[in-house]
């Protein structure tokens, strides 16, 4: 579903909180390209959307851009060579994809999609998780669909009070689930606050 917003507004909002009246060109064209993304490809709810960019904000260090994981994985078996082309599957995107098996099922998913044609393989490339666009369909149908630990964001959104700590889950167990889920919350006020401005400035049918 699509949802019109101020993208003034949330901005505005998400330069005080959650960035610390910090927020560079960088951090806007991410943010807009998420805020696209998930019209473009019918994330669900506000809250979820909300949810989606405090995960994004905090595995990628707040960049808000595709990111590499530190140290490229050394130390962890998913950092050495592997597969039929001999490729480190270390941590990438927006969610930190992990793992040969990872990159083969987020190929099939994104084909099935219509992300991705048939000539594209992130188990192949698994640099391609680096582009905005990959990143951001594996986010939102990951997450949507439960790719990552079984867990979806419909286990915890869509209902009277969404349950933002838990939410974690969906992702990588409690790991800081306190901190995304405060995050969490700031985004959601700025797509309320930027959602309602938007509404208020259509005009009124005469």
């Amino acid at each position: 579903m699509a949802f019109e917003i101020d993208r003034g507004i949330f901005l505005d909002f998400c330069r005080r909180v959650p960035f610390r009246r910090m927020l560079t060109q960088n951090q806007v064209d991410g943010l807009n390209a998420l805020l696209d993304a998930f019209d473009k490809w019918k994330a669900p709810d506000l809250p979820a959307r909300a949810y989606m960019l405090a995960t994004a904000f905090h595995e990628t260090a707040e960049t808000m851009r595709p990111v590499r994981e530190i140290g490229e994985g050394r130390g962890h078996a998913y950092g050495e060579p592997t597969g039929p082309w001999h490729k480190a599957y270390y941590g990438r995107g927006y969610v930190q994809l992990t793992w040969f098996a990872n990159y083969r099922h987020a190929t099939v998913q994104l084909r099935k999609y219509g992300v991705i044609g048939i000539d594209v393989d992130l188990a192949r490339d698994p640099d391609l998780m680096l582009q905005t666009d990959l990143a951001a369909a594996t986010l939102i149908f990951g997450m949507r669909d439960g790719w990552f630990t079984g867990r979806t964001l419909g286990d915890y959104f869509g209902r009277p009070k969404p349950l933002w700590v838990e939410a974690r889950r969906i992702i990588n167990g409690e790991d800081c689930a306190g901190k995304i889920a405060r995050d969490a919350l700031a985004f959601n006020v700025a797509l309320h606050q930027a959602a309602a401005k938007a509404q208020m400035s259509k005009p009124v049918d005469e």
